[in-house]
């Protein structure tokens, strides 16, 4: 098994990402774009998730992979990985935080370190979202001193449209567009983590007024559905 080279699996399209014919009125629908949005719901989520379990089941049929998931907000999305990959593993975590300059160059600070020993293993580190791909690269970096046989990034999310560097994703669950995301794991002011749908807010100031907001999401057509849904 190798660290590179081999091919990422295609996410499905990019949820509310598609072009949409050119609408006479869209000022004023503009106007009137709901502050919550239904990007990926629970269902297509666990379907998915069940997707990437079985690929990786059979990529580490034999060995026993350590997954490593940075807190916290991966946590949720590793779980149910684990439980759909039903496969021998070691799980361990890491904290970190930011400097001034974490925007701009990805290096953090590192708070809490993983306790098992990486050397000889392999590694896959499971995000919850990517988007400028900065952290993670430093995250690699810092992982790869430690000389393990296999290092590999599976994230549920992949916000590609913010991409800085190219940081290599050998497995995908969504591509998603570039809004603030809520749900399985992603927070809104460290809350709403619990919530089973993936929820796109485009008013933050609506939302923090009013967050029951959050449980009327409109459903636009664009949503993604799983195939025959």
């Amino acid at each position: 098994m190798t660290s590179t080279g081999e091919p990422t699996r295609h996410p499905p399209a990019d949820p509310g990402g598609e072009e949409r014919p050119e609408d006479p009125g869209g000022e004023e629908q503009a106007q009137e774009r709901p502050a919550v949005r239904l990007l990926v719901d629970r269902e297509a989520v666990q379907g998915r998730v069940v997707e990437l379990g079985v690929e990786l089941r059979a990529d580490y049929q034999g060995v026993e992979p350590i997954l490593v998931s940075v807190l916290r907000g991966g946590v949720v999305f590793l779980a149910d990985l684990v439980r759909a990959a039903a496969m021998p593993c070691l799980v361990d975590f890491m904290a970190i935080s930011r400097f001034d300059a974490s925007e701009d160059t990805g290096v953090v600070r590192i708070e809490k370190d993983l306790e098992l020993d990486l050397s000889g293993a392999h590694v896959l580190v499971v995000e919850d979202i990517v988007d400028t791909g900065l952290t993670l690269t430093y995250l690699l970096r810092v992982l790869a001193t430690r000389e393990p046989a296999s290092l590999r990034v599976c994230a549920l999310l992949d916000k590609r449209a913010r991409r800085i560097v190219d940081v290599p994703l050998s497995y995908v669950g969504f591509e998603v567009p570039d809004v603030f995301l809520v749900g399985y794991g992603l927070d809104l002011d460290e809350r709403e983590r619990g919530r089973r749908d993936l929820l796109a807010v485009d008013d933050l100031e609506a939302v923090r007024a009013d967050p029951g907001l959050l449980d009327r999401p409109t459903r636009p057509d664009g949503a993604w559905r799983p195939p025959g849904a």
